[in-house]
């Protein structure tokens, strides 16, 4: 389906089912880390999965493309990021498949109602609101800092949305590790796979991958480390298979 192109964006070659996404530079474009996030997840045939935060639809999206699920929905408080991913959804002819809904993290259980989801998943903001040099461009700094939503905000929530035995995915920052397992654990999300993620072979991880299941047992499976590059500007073949080029 043709899509009108709004002043500064882009449409962006996914590499996967053929589909694209529109990316615009001057707001907010998807990162390495939540194309590595849907390698990570798993969602079964005819599981519902959610994204929180998905920002320009970039989850849900290969999601749809990867896995079996049976259908996928999504929410961001930002309207402009909202309205973009739904054309993204609508340039790729997913809209049976894929929905975008306008709302806030914090009220996510109160929009979808608990227990609805199998899966969810989440890129949410990396930094607290008084952590690193704020970028003055709002969008941007809604996407990297806790202004919007916190970690607990997002963590209770999915823990709400999230049916027994349900699995929840998130990318995130090492250096929060023992914050995200403490909420998880308040929040009954037992951690159960963890995987670091290298930017190279000899470098301290620059991020995580967490899994938890809602109401699990407790015990954790710590995965080999996930190499990004060989070498500069080269990546690891596993890189390439998750990208899908």
């Amino acid at each position: 389906m043709e899509v009108k192109l709004q002043s500064g964006e882009q449409i962006v070659d996914l590499e996967r089912n053929g589909y694209k996404i529109i990316q615009n530079r001057e707001r907010f474009c998807f990162g390495m880390d939540a194309v590595l996030l849907t390698g990570f997840a798993k969602v079964g045939k005819g599981e519902r999965a959610l994204d929180l935060g998905t920002g320009t639809g970039i989850i849900p999206i290969l999601l749809e493309a990867k896995t079996e699920g049976q259908d996928f929905e999504a929410l961001e408080i930002q309207p402009e990021s909202a309205e973009m991913a739904r054309r993204s959804v609508m340039l790729n002819n997913l809209q049976e498949r894929i929905k975008i809904v306008d709302g806030d993290i914090k009220e996510a259980s109160k929009i979808f109602g608990v227990a609805s989801f199998n899966v969810v998943t989440t890129n949410p903001p990396y930094m607290t609101e008084n952590h690193g040099v704020k970028n003055p461009d709002e969008p941007k700094a809604i996407a990297r800092h806790e202004i919007k939503c916190n970690l607990e905000d997002v963590i209770r929530e999915s823990a709400k949305l999230l049916k027994p035995k349900g699995r929840f995915y998130m990318v995130h920052r090492p250096r929060r590790l023992a914050e995200i397992i403490s909420l998880m654990k308040e929040y009954r999300i037992e951690p159960k796979r963890l995987r670091m993620i290298h930017p190279f072979a000899d470098r301290d991880a620059n991020m995580l991958l967490i899994e938890g299941v809602r109401g699990g047992k407790s015990m954790m499976v710590v995965e080999p480390p996930l190499i990004v590059y060989e070498k500069p500007g080269v990546y690891t073949k596993e890189i390439h298979e998750i990208y899908g080029f």
